[in-house]
């Protein structure tokens, strides 16, 4: 037996986001023994902002995993110990080296410029470095299940997990973390996407492909079910209730939407738009690509942009109310929030300084800032400053609703369906397409007079395009 000096140090979870509380591991990719880098990332964590990975501040063997992953973490709370070699400390004995596993060999792994915390930027191609698979290993309260008996080893307790070679299936992390909820294996799931790369749609076809016949299905009645988010939950035949944890982004929704709810005072406005102009303007951008060749143009982009307009006109409408100063904050920049459903519930990102960008410059921001919350890669930054914010009820199906504010924010805009119906033009009924249009606001510092004249201006723009030229 060898003897060396090495100091444990131990990696706390960060506040990844501002005034972030907890995080839930999403993924180790190390475990006890394994050598780690200054900048390597070593696990994949859930706030309630986003997901983002987590590298390692310094260079050693990894101690102990103090978390299995699916736990909630407190910020400030040691996640994993490190032993550090070459430094004064703890003077720690070391096993002799236990027998060599025989794994794959590990592929190249691609330049990778170190950040604190996020996704990051990379370089090189797309290639993933090869992982292994973590399997925990529990015991019920009737006893372990029977399994092999071990070889003998020298360490002082068991390891936490027990590792299984293989390449880790490609996936983003929202779909890594419904699989993981809906307890699909991933190197199980055929991938249809890019370069191999597993869908949503391949966990739910891979799930339809495993569900039972219409006959009765047998499932442990005391087990628990375990389910993604409610909006993407699969409920199969007989399988009893679905429980959903309230944490990460739905619990920060939770509390958000309810302090705002019995904070601000909610006065909602309604106006039916025809916005067949409107609908022909974004056809013409879509034919001719005036604004980029690769820029999406949807009615969403015109919408934003009729209300970055009226809060020109009217810049009482994006303020602030400040309790503690007894003041209304009028904002110098419009930072225009769109709410997103992704699969760990809905966010609000914000396009920053949205009010001093072109047509063409916004088309651009509002697709990354739709496409990246998709993705689940969302920074927290990104979701933080909002001033006023739209929400698309419209690609539901849905006319109309009485919007919840952004809390902090003054109002929000609800942007229904657009449908074909009759409607008096020029002295006629004739069809036209037509939508909904609903503006809550905080009646502490938005009148019913400012409340009704931007969402006037709003309408009057839809309704007659051309002023986004004259107006804007």
């Amino acid at each position: 037996m060898t003897t060396e000096v090495r100091s444990l140090r131990e990696f706390k979870m960060p506040d990844v986001g501002e005034g972030l509380t907890e995080a839930e591991i999403l993924s180790w990719y190390v475990k006890p023994g394994d050598t780690v880098t200054d900048g390597q990332v070593v696990c994949e964590v859930e706030t309630a902002k986003a997901a983002v990975e987590l590298p390692i501040p310094f260079t050693g063997v990894v101690e102990q995993l103090f978390f299995p992953e699916g736990a909630t973490v407190d910020v400030g709370t040691a996640i994993i110990s490190v032993a550090v070699a070459g430094e004064a400390g703890t003077s720690v004995a070391t096993a002799p080296a236990p027998a060599p596993v025989v794994e794959a060999p590990e592929a190249p792994e691609p330049e990778r410029r170190e950040v604190l915390v996020g996704y990051g930027p990379r370089t090189g191609g797309s290639q993933r470095r090869a992982r292994r698979t973590t399997v925990t290993a529990t015991a019920t309260a009737a006893g372990p299940a029977p399994t092999p008996a071990p070889a003998p080893v020298a360490a002082p307790a068991p390891a936490p997990a027990v590792e299984v070679s293989g390449d880790r299936p490609l996936a983003k992390p929202p779909v890594r973390k419904l699989a993981k909820d809906l307890g699909i294996d991933l190197r199980a799931v055929t991938p249809t996407g890019p370069d191999g790369v597993i869908t949503r749609e391949d966990l739910h076809a891979h799930a339809a492909a495993a569900a039972p016949a219409p006959a009765p299905v047998e499932a442990p009645a005391a087990e628990p079910v375990s389910a993604a988010p409610v909006s993407a939950a699969v409920v199969l035949p007989g399988a009893g209730d679905v429980r959903v944890p309230i944490k990460g982004v739905r619990k920060a929704t939770a509390q958000a939407m309810v302090a705002s709810a019995f904070t601000a005072p909610h006065v909602t406005e309604f106006v039916q738009v025809d916005v067949t102009r409107t609908m022909k303007f974004v056809r013409r951008l879509k034919e001719s690509g005036e604004l980029g060749r690769d820029v999406r143009v949807s009615p969403l982009l015109l919408v934003a942009k009729a209300l970055l307009t009226a809060v020109k006109r009217h810049p009482g409408i994006n303020a602030q109310w400040d309790e503690a100063a007894q003041e209304i904050v009028i904002k110098g920049q419009v930072n225009l929030g769109i709410a997103a459903a992704t699969p760990r519930g809905l966010i609000v990102p914000n396009i920053k300084d949205a009010g001093a960008r072109t047509l063409s410059g916004l088309a651009v921001s509002l697709g990354e800032l739709i496409e990246t919350a998709r993705q689940g890669k969302t920074a927290p930054g990104d979701m933080q400053g909002g001033t006023i914010t739209i929400t698309n009820v419209g690609v539901f199906g849905v006319d109309s609703g009485t919007p919840i504010l952004n809390p902090g924010e003054a109002a929000i805009l609800a942007f229904g369906a657009v449908r074909e119906l009759p409607w008096v033009h020029k002295g006629k009924v004739v069809p036209r397409q037509v939508t909904t249009l609903a503006l809550s606001f905080d009646h502490r510092l938005v009148d019913g007079e400012l409340g009704s004249k931007v969402l006037a201006d709003i309408a009057g723009i839809l309704e007659h395009p051309k002023r986004l030229i004259t107006w804007g």
